[in-house]
């Protein structure tokens, strides 16, 4: 069932006289679609531990013009000071404060499709691709030039502010060309009240090049952010990613990454902090269609009082994908007795001549270790603190950037210090 609200929505983006007509078959038959497959509801096997109720229920609107910045946005409290940043503020490029460094080439999503001949295939793996490409209201793309190294990590900065409940869908295209290299920072936070935040990223990395790709989601804890991730390796190609999970009521990150050229390396990992009644969710795919690719998925999370988590991961080998080497692993943590995670590592291989693992665990401190450690004069709470820092340390310790991991460790001691009671 889809809610009415979307249907008016949708005629007022279709109405818009500062979107191009032609991009309107495009969304007509990206909602027609929607219409047809609904959102998602527990009765789906990927979607069985996630309640979107709230979207049903709730009626977001689509972003005005009145939902730009009132007053001057400090990028300074957001951090990262020393990155260029690209603004993003309820769906409106702040062209005023952006910056993006020589080799980069930045063009909106009108330019993008034009340039490319209106030839782009548009993400269909989920009803939020579908919704997006409906609504995209939006875009931006990054094209990285052959041959580009660019050192200091440019930011996507997505703002989500306000009191109204607001529906945003940013498309961005992400170019990274032969034998060029990025550090991304992808970082979502503000101030609102119940918001729908759906963003569609599609990255494409071409022969011998390289991304390094860290997604921070830390927005006000009533809105919903759905991330579909959409990656596209040829040979030699390098993507790392990393998502820390910290904010939102609900927060589901879907993710495909497909090696299609041979010697292709693809890491992911994952932290989630949740506690009250947050619920953050990761679906990840890897699909290796060609022979000598790594890939590795290291997702954990720690989980409070009733919040609740899911970890569906999935690695696909198929025919002529030999000399695959792919492991995932899962590891939660729980601190309270209501907390509830749902784990489901997957395996699909149809080729021999591969080597492949997956490993899940799910459990709360151990009281021998925290008694050893409490018996060296160390108090309770610092004990607790110890043991989850040093649970979730692998995954901020693995950062390159050290302004990155600065900020990402200062964020995740805070919530420990809060939580570790």
């Amino acid at each position: 069932m889809m809610p009415n609200y979307l249907k008016t929505e949708f005629d007022k983006v279709v109405d818009r006289e500062y979107f191009s007509n032609k991009a309107n078959p495009i969304r007509k038959k990206a909602f027609d679609r929607f219409i047809e497959r609904g959102l998602p509801n527990k009765k789906w096997e990927d979607w069985q531990f996630t309640d979107l109720s709230v979207i049903k229920n709730c009626e977001f609107r689509i972003s005005e013009i009145d939902d730009t910045p009132k007053e001057k946005i400090e990028l300074s409290k957001f951090g990262f000071e020393n990155f260029n940043s690209i603004v993003i503020y309820n769906g409106h490029y702040q062209k005023d404060i952006s910056s993006v460094p020589e080799g980069v080439r930045l063009l909106s999503n009108l330019e993008y499709m034009e340039q490319c001949d209106w030839n782009i295939h548009q993400p269909n793996m989920s009803s939020f691709d579908l919704l997006n490409t409906a609504f995209m209201d939006s875009g931006i793309c990054l094209v990285i030039e052959n041959g580009i190294q660019i050192d200091i990590p440019l930011r996507i900065l997505f703002i989500s502010s306000g009191d109204n409940q607001i529906m945003v869908t940013p498309r961005v295209h992400i170019d990274i060309e032969e034998s060029s290299s990025l550090s991304l920072v992808e970082q979502h936070g503000g101030n609102c009240n119940e918001y729908l935040f759906n963003e569609s990223m599609i990255i494409n990395i071409e022969d011998n090049a390289k991304l390094n790709h860290v997604r921070i989601q830390n927005n006000s804890k009533n809105t919903i952010n759905i991330g579909n991730l959409h990656v596209k390796q040829k040979n030699d190609s390098s993507y790392s990613f990393t998502n820390f999970a910290f904010g939102g009521a609900l927060a589901r990150l879907n993710l495909y990454a497909d090696l299609f050229g041979k010697n292709a390396c693809n890491t992911l990992n994952g932290l989630s902090l949740s506690d009250n009644k947050q619920h953050l969710d990761s679906h990840i795919v890897t699909n290796h269609h060609a022979s000598h690719c790594i890939s590795s998925q290291n997702f954990k999370s720690v989980l409070k009082d009733r919040s609740s988590g899911v970890f569906n991961g999935r690695s696909i080998v198929q025919h002529g994908a030999e000399k695959t080497d792919s492991s995932q692993s899962n590891k939660n943590l729980l601190l309270s007795s209501q907390a509830i995670m749902n784990s489901n590592p997957q395996l699909e291989i149809y080729t021999d001549d591969v080597k492949c693992s997956h490993g899940s665990t799910t459990g709360e401190l151990d009281p021998d270790a925290l008694f050893y450690i409490r018996s060296r004069g160390v108090d309770q709470q610092s004990a607790r603190a110890l043991m989850v820092g040093g649970f979730a340390s692998e995954i901020i310790e693995n950062l390159n950037n050290i302004e990155i991991k600065n900020y990402v460790r200062k964020f995740f001691d805070d919530w420990i210090t809060k939580n570790s009671l």
